[in-house]
């Protein structure tokens, strides 16, 4: 007779020992009894089935298996297959070094579309590897895993806490868990604070303006202040980079030396703004006034407008002497008495702008687009050799 230490297959506690005595059904038998389950098949440690009693020596540590199929001579099931109930298997996951005990139906039924379900459907066909004590490692973090096995039990996603939803979040992505992702990406949506883009108020930004120095940059780089009252304000060197000011009112402000690249100036009023030494590269001012500016630097800094869309944009009256103008797009535009002497305006879309009175001595207009362009009443005379085009 020998003696034997039972388990139920993929669990290492609740053991029974007991006597190894006639046949394998017998131990089959024996160990129903002992366990409270449906044994069905004799395991080693290794995983490897047992199907003589020969094969058990005395002291072996044994797993059963827990399953609807009768095993009987030398472990060939007799039962009909079609009332075989595999999915009812307890199985063990281990999960980072931790022990979950769960049923196959409910790794499957609940979503057979996740890797879980594709893992544990059909014993063997993912090979998945098992520890000694037969557990089925998966290495994945257990804390964020144990809302998801408790989803699929129940059906209803619960967190504790102390868990971080984003993590629960990547492992429902892991193991395909759709609903769960969805319903956690709709939840850490709804956590977050909102974001505020209302755009700053004329007090607010005066605010700003107080507290620095006349000397200091102010970095107000891709903030808001569409529609906002800057008029009369100096706003002189002040960093603008990306900042949005469409509809925003400038009117007679010093934003000589200011930092307006990639701006959104779409529709604001400039009229009588200081813009000396400007910086308005690839700015978007389309629709803008900007009647009577000065853009003419005495220190001979010259303001820079380089790729910048000007469609339909009113400069009449403006002061713009060695301004920058190249590869920029004003069509459209109104530049009526505009002082344009030594600008450069080379590969500048000039299609349908008035120009009338204008000052183009010593300007560049070499490839520049003047289809359709006014020339009428000219300061002085516009050579041939300026434009090609």
């Amino acid at each position: 007779m020998k003696r034997v230490t039972i388990f139920i297959r993929g669990t290492s506690s609740n053991g029974k020992v007991v006597a190894v005595c006639g046949s394998l059904e017998d131990l089959l038998s024996v160990a129903s009894t002992k366990l409270g389950i449906r044994a069905s098949g004799v395991y080693n440690g290794s995983g490897g089935l047992i199907d003589d009693i020969a094969l058990i020596r005395d002291d072996d540590v044994l797993y059963m298996s827990d399953g609807d199929c009768l095993v009987e001579n030398g472990g060939q099931d007799l039962c009909d297959p079609e009332k075989c109930q595999p999915h009812t298997d307890w199985l063990t996951l281990n999960v980072g070094g931790r022990c979950f005990t769960t049923t196959r139906s409910t790794l499957v039924n609940k979503d057979p579309d996740s890797m879980l379900a594709h893992m544990f459907r059909d014993k063997g066909v993912w090979m998945n590897k098992q520890d000694c004590q037969g557990a089925y490692l998966i290495d994945r973090s257990p804390e964020y895993f144990e809302p998801i096995l408790n989803y699929l039990r129940h059906g209803q996603l619960i967190l504790n806490e102390a868990i971080n939803p984003l993590g629960v979040l990547e492992e429902a992505r892991f193991f395909g868990i759709e609903q769960v992702a969805v319903q956690l990406e709709t939840q850490i949506k709804a956590s977050q604070p909102p974001q505020d883009h209302s755009p700053l108020t004329r007090k607010e930004f005066i605010r700003f303006l107080l507290a620095t120095t006349t000397k200091s940059e102010l970095r107000c780089q891709g903030l808001n202040f569409s529609g906002a009252d800057l008029s009369r304000l100096d706003l002189r060197y002040i960093n603008f980079k990306m900042a949005n000011l469409s509809g925003a009112n400038l009117a007679h402000a010093n934003l000589s030396g200011a930092n307006l690249d990639r701006a959104d100036l779409s529709s604001a009023s400039l009229d009588g703004a200081n813009l000396q030494g400007v910086k308005m590269l690839c700015s978007n001012a389309e629709g803008a006034s900007l009647r009577g500016c000065n853009f003419e630097d005495p220190a001979g800094i010259k303001a820079n407008l380089e790729g910048a869309n000007l469609k339909g944009v009113d400069m009449e009256g403006s002061q713009m002497t060695g301004i920058n103008l190249r590869v920029a797009t004003l069509k459209n535009a109104k530049l009526k008495n505009c002082n344009l002497r030594g600008a450069t305006l080379a590969g500048t879309d000039l299609e349908n702008c008035d120009l009338s009175g204008c000052d183009l001595q010593e300007a560049n207009l070499r490839g520049s687009n003047v289809k359709g362009a006014i020339f009428e009443e000219m300061l002085t005379p516009l050579h041939m050799s300026q434009s090609v085009r």
